[in-house]
């Protein structure tokens, strides 16, 4: 068993590493690539091109995991609704259409995504075995934000407004499902760890968190627990800050991602929890020397407790590729 999953299923004390959006714009082999796709989604969807980007980051940094390229939005666009990515905009939806949205077969479903499928179980049979395969794929309330704000909020929440609470959990209920549904088959075609990601979970107001954050998370969580043991998840509810141990102590997931405002003075490492991440993603932008002193902050703090080294959120485009590789090795290097 690798280390990774080792400190996912058994607590091993060890710091792997690995990073989101290691696959990315930053490496100038992904934008290649990258320049033949015109069109995002049929990018994720290009097996050939797809496994390719994947495993760039393995050859180049040796990290402890290969991350499918994929995108969270792809859930959408599987369900119906036309997902589009625009240079300096981000994502860029249609109108949805609730109809076929609930209507939609789960073989249809399926077979909208079975690409990434395909590409996973690729990916897994041209790994070394010592490496993990991790699968992703956004939790409830992010896709929602996604679907009828129609793009980023921007960090407001006004788009809510048009929609009754009532049908906000009907949504949140159906996208748990659809969620469910796209792990398992990332599993089942290989993938060893999922990650959720919880994106604008700061969106949330304290007395939405539950119904909005926590029970739908939880419920995925327990699926994939229970049909799949040997499968750790990760969550990873960004902007949570001081809930961040509530929602570790109501969802229970093998491993908690933090982002960078978050304060670890407060965090409770009683939990039986591997962390992941921390590390502001900004810090790869300037000095060698702050960003391996902010490391050491991270990998002293979490020192004889099971941690996965990983940023508070995605390697930033601007990024040098030798700042990466110098944080890889500073890692490595660390219980030497």
């Amino acid at each position: 068993m690798s280390s990774l999953l080792n400190c996912l299923l058994n607590k091993k004390i060890n710091s792997p590493i690995w990073f989101m959006r290691q696959a990315g714009r930053y490496l100038p082999e992904y934008r290649t690539i990258r320049k033949k796709n015109k069109n995002f989604i049929k990018f994720c969807l290009n097996i050939k091109d797809s496994i390719a980007v994947s495993l760039q980051p393995i050859n180049r940094f040796d990290v402890d995991a290969v991350i499918v390229f994929s995108d969270i939005l792809l859930i959408l666009y599987a369900s119906g609704q036309k997902v589009e990515f625009k240079e300096k905009q981000g994502p860029i939806l249609h109108k949805y259409n609730l109809h076929k949205f609930y209507n939609l077969t789960d073989k249809q479903f399926i077979n909208n995504l079975k690409n990434v499928y395909k590409i996973i179980k690729n990916l897994k049979n041209n790994i070394p075995k010592e490496k993990n395969l991790i699968g992703f794929a956004g939790s409830p309330w992010t896709l929602l934000v996604y679907m009828l704000n129609q793009m980023s909020p921007k960090n407001n929440t006004n788009f809510l407004k048009k929609i009754k609470k009532k049908q906000i959990i009907k949504i949140i209920k159906r996208l748990e499902h659809l969620i469910y549904i796209h792990c398992k088959n990332q599993i089942q075609a290989g993938a060893d760890i999922i990650q959720l990601f919880d994106s604008w979970a700061g969106l949330i107001k304290k007395k939405d968190l539950e119904k909005f954050c926590i029970k739908p998370n939880k419920n995925i969580v327990n699926k994939i627990k229970k049909n799949f043991p040997n499968n750790p998840v990760i969550c990873f509810p960004k902007g949570i800050n001081k809930n961040i141990n509530y929602f570790i102590k109501k969802v229970k997931p093998h491993g908690i991602s933090i982002d960078q405002n978050i304060n670890l003075k407060k965090l409770d490492l009683t939990h039986n929890v591997t962390f992941q991440g921390g590390l502001d993603p900004k810090l790869l932008l300037g000095s060698n020397k702050k960003m391996l002193k902010e490391a050491k902050k991270y990998l002293d703090f979490f020192k004889n407790k099971p941690y996965i080294f990983n940023l508070g959120h995605g390697i930033l485009p601007q990024t040098n590729p030798d700042n990466v590789k110098k944080l890889v090795d500073y890692v490595r290097n660390y219980n030497l």
